[in-house]
């Protein structure tokens, strides 16, 4: 259930929250810290915190006016905010246009991989292809996480105070910089590493500049994407929509293109200095680790940002991991002259399924945040055991289930149908390719989101914000389960003789 909030009457936290609420808020409250608390008879809360955990910066807001930066009070009449009700006709409306953005955005991106993996770094270095998820990845990782985080607070009111707001803003966005930094170049080193262990050798050169191009897309990427992310969370809430429907996409709507248009241009430059001019790479990659100090210093200037500059590093580092491996499925299936086509479908069908999970996730989170305290669960909701549950009940998160898995098909044709108008693949979309592509895209939503639903519960029971913790994981099996189906797909159609996929 969320808080219901009328144009004309605000409702105060004293007349909206019930006493079983705010008891249950004051228990959550107290084992986070173990210094005591005061309540006043016009509930102003005196409290500084001195311990900090990862649901922190998602506390109750008269708590979160006593943060360690500000040291001041909120106002008495501090009001609470959440997310408004939605009715199926708003929800599909506002999925709709951001999902449709961004399916039109990892369309772009196929496209250009397509006419990138001619170029002659593309051809020479072919590790290059390794990184492609891993980096793309990296939208669910940050970009996505931020999102999602960001969408949270703002449905939680804790972004009402403009101070609190820049402060968060800017802590979050220095910590992104700073995984950025770190995942760009262990991505590198992870794509290096495999593809040593497939060709037996690699030249010391090229790992440099895929350092230098990884780190250099990463960081870039993850900037200009941040600023966009914050101006449509900030737009969202004013014009009255909820930021969990419509920031995930729309950062994935930009961040395909985005991404995949730095890397192309990063790895070409760089291989124009890689026998000339090979110091320029060093001094690249040293210009990004000296600046590590700086983000670090910035991100713990906030509690939130600190909290998670300190526990956040496993889901990304891990999702890396995974969706290198779809790199390797995805470089191994490009080699392949009979199976080369998948390239233009691998960002369409990874983007997509990551895009509805990624909505998911954060309306689940976004409603644990508002209605439960850290480690308690909806009744029925103690284990995994029923995947159908997903699908099948009478709140919110049920019927946006219902509806993502519902917008899979259509939305996917259109897309294929673009690719197909503006000739960016090798494959005319036959009527069993198309059957094929649209199966394998079902499947992959299915899983990811029957996986979100647990995956989401399971992190709130052990007290971990789902917001940092589950799209990074969602996402890189995304792009795993993506990319292994449609390879899958594609050398089934190829041994059948299927005309429309060779």
């Amino acid at each position: 259930m969320v808080v219901q909030e009328s144009q004309d009457t605000k409702l105060t936290h004293s007349d909206s929250v019930s006493p079983s609420q705010q008891n249950r808020s004051n228990t959550s409250l107290s084992q986070f810290s173990g210094n005591s608390q005061h309540f006043t008879s016009n509930e102003n809360i005196y409290y500084e915190p001195e311990e900090y955990t990862e649901t922190d910066f998602l506390l109750p807001n008269q708590l979160y006016g006593r943060s360690r930066l500000t040291r001041s009070p909120q106002p008495k009449d501090a009001n609470v905010s959440g997310a408004p009700e939605e009715s199926i006709c708003s929800m599909v409306v506002q999925i709709l246009v951001p999902f449709l953005l961004a399916g039109l955005g990892t369309v772009s991106a196929g496209i250009l991989l397509d006419i990138a993996q001619s170029w002659e770094v593309f051809q020479e270095i072919t590790e290059i292809l390794i990184l492609v998820p891993a980096v793309l990845g990296m939208k669910g990782n940050l970009e996505m996480t931020l999102a999602s985080r960001l969408s949270t607070a703002v449905n939680a009111g804790k972004m009402d105070s403009p101070r609190e707001k820049w402060m968060l803003i800017a802590g979050n966005l220095a910590l992104k910089q700073l995984q950025a930094t770190v995942l760009g170049l262990l991505a590198s080193l992870m794509a290096s590493l495999l593809g040593w262990m497939a060709e037996g050798q690699m030249p010391f050169n090229h790992i440099m500049l895929l350092c230098s191009t990884s780190v250099s897309t990463a960081f870039v990427a993850s900037l200009l994407q941040g600023i966009v992310m914050v101006g449509v969370i900030i737009g969202s809430k004013r014009i009255g929509i909820n930021p969990d429907n419509v920031a995930t996409p729309i950062a994935a709507s930009f961040g395909d293109l985005i991404t995949l248009a730095l890397l192309a241009c990063f790895s070409q430059w760089f291989y124009s200095f890689i026998e000339l001019y090979p110091y320029v790479l060093y001094l690249v990659n040293l210009s990004f680790l000296c600046l590590i100090p700086a983000w670090v210093a910035a991100s713990s200037k906030h509690p939130a940002s600190e909290i998670l500059l300190h526990t956040g590093w496993e889901p990304i580092i891990i999702a890396m991991l995974i969706s290198s491996i779809g790199g390797v499925i995805l470089d191994k299936t490009v080699l392949d002259p009979n199976l080369a086509g998948i390239i233009v479908y691998a960002p369409v069908i990874n983007g997509v399924g990551g895009n509805l999970v990624s909505i998911q996730s954060s309306r689940i989170s976004t409603h644990l945040h508002l209605k439960y305290s850290p480690g308690q669960l909806p009744e029925g909701r103690q284990s995994c055991s029923n995947p159908w549950h997903t699908f099948f009940g009478s709140g919110a998160n049920h019927r946006s289930a219902k509806i993502l898995l519902l917008l899979v098909i259509p939305g996917q044709l259109i897309f294929l149908h673009v690719i197909h108008l503006i000739k960016g693949g090798h494959t005319l979309p036959s009527p069993l390719f198309t059957i094929a592509f649209l199966f394998a895209s079902l499947i992959q939503v299915l899983i990811l989101l029957c996986m979100a639903d647990c995956l989401v519960h399971c992190l709130w029971r052990r007290g971990k914000d789902p917001d940092s913790y589950s799209i990074p994981y969602l996402t890189a099996l995304g792009d795993l389960l993506g990319t292994a189906l449609l390879s899958i797909a594609f050398l089934m159609l190829w041994c059948i003789g299927d005309p429309g996929s060779v």
